[in-house]
């Protein structure tokens, strides 16, 4: 099997098609039920003595848009869609196989109750906050800076956690428990502090609602095996196939979207990939038999007058 299988269409019947007790790990990041467009427009800058922003050492850019990704982020019936989904998705996982459902405020509580119908309440095992400090604050209401993962083990009695894989986390007051335990670490709680995507950074692709890969990785290595297989299907920019491949692992990722499979098809131009329904631009094949840096490396900048930025528009998904 190839490291990654990437299917473009309706997951459903990508899921209808996996066997029984065949996944040892799925992770879900589903459209969380804005209401709204999310949007993320690309820009360029050049310099320009003239220009409306103003760069490294005072030098002055022009900003060119280059064109904008968006998808709509509405359902009228949000349970029914994702009902049938984590049906299939309990239905595939191994015995001590972990669903992980990433979701924000909106939608979490409903959520949760469908999956405890859906796995049982005891299957329940943690609701992950993941807390970051980004974007506009309400002068209205407490700002919402966090999104919520919930996770359910298919059998609560035996489920893969090997927290020894945990990278451990600085105490916040160090001084307060000694040298040696400062040293080392701790290891997480339910409540993970993580910046998000860096807007500016090597690991953005430009996809809306991308998620960090420290967050994943942390859920790949604590819940899962090197050579397990693992399951994204509503992938996205691919950040949880990524995750599982840089640790070992192999993945299935699933997408609807045709530009979530366009920047899959940069993101891993190096990667052997098997593709279902999908054929990759001559563009990318060329680059992956080339040897060429990957998409971020590539994009970051193209000369020392023109660096590709991302600005988003809205809040974070």
């Amino acid at each position: 099997m190839a490291e990654l299988t990437i299917h473009f269409g309706d997951n459903l019947p990508v899921l209808q098609g996996l066997a029984n007790d065949s996944i040892d790990l799925i992770y879900i990041d589903p459209p969380f039920n804005t209401g709204k467009v999310q949007r993320r427009t690309h820009l360029a800058t050049i310099r320009d003595e003239n220009g409306d922003r103003t760069g490294f050492q005072g030098r002055r850019y022009r900003t060119i848009k280059l064109g904008v990704q968006a998808y709509a982020d509405i359902f009228d019936d949000y349970l029914a869609f994702l009902e049938p989904r984590l049906r299939e998705a309990r239905r595939v996982l191994k015995p001590d196989g972990s669903l992980f459902v990433h979701i924000d405020y909106r939608e979490v509580h409903y959520v949760k109750v469908l999956l405890d119908v859906i796995f049982g309440r005891a299957s329940f095992m943690n609701e992950i906050i993941w807390a970051y400090d980004y974007g506009a604050r309400s002068k209205a209401k407490w700002p919402a800076k966090h999104d919520n993962l919930l996770w359910y083990a298919k059998d609560p009695d035996r489920y893969q956690f090997h927290l020894d894989a945990c990278a451990r986390i600085p105490y916040l007051a160090p001084g307060l428990v000694g040298p040696e335990k400062a040293a080392r670490g701790k290891t997480p709680t339910d409540v993970w502090w993580h910046t998000i995507v860096s807007p500016n950074g090597r690991e953005k692709t430009g996809y809306p609602t991308q998620k960090p890969r420290g967050i994943l990785d942390r859920i790949v290595s604590v819940h899962s095996r090197p050579g397990d297989l693992l399951l994204d299907f509503f992938a996205g920019s691919g950040s949880f196939g990524e995750s599982a491949v840089r640790l070992g692992r192999r993945c299935i990722l699933a997408d609807h979207h045709e530009e979530a499979l366009r920047v899959m098809e940069r993101r891993f131009a190096q990667f052997q990939i098997e593709w279902i329904n999908w054929t990759p631009s001559l563009a990318c094949l060329a680059s992956a038999e080339d040897g060429c840096p990957d998409a971020n490396e590539r994009r970051a900048f193209l000369n020392s007058d023109l660096e590709i930025v991302a600005h988003a528009h809205g809040e974070l998904r």
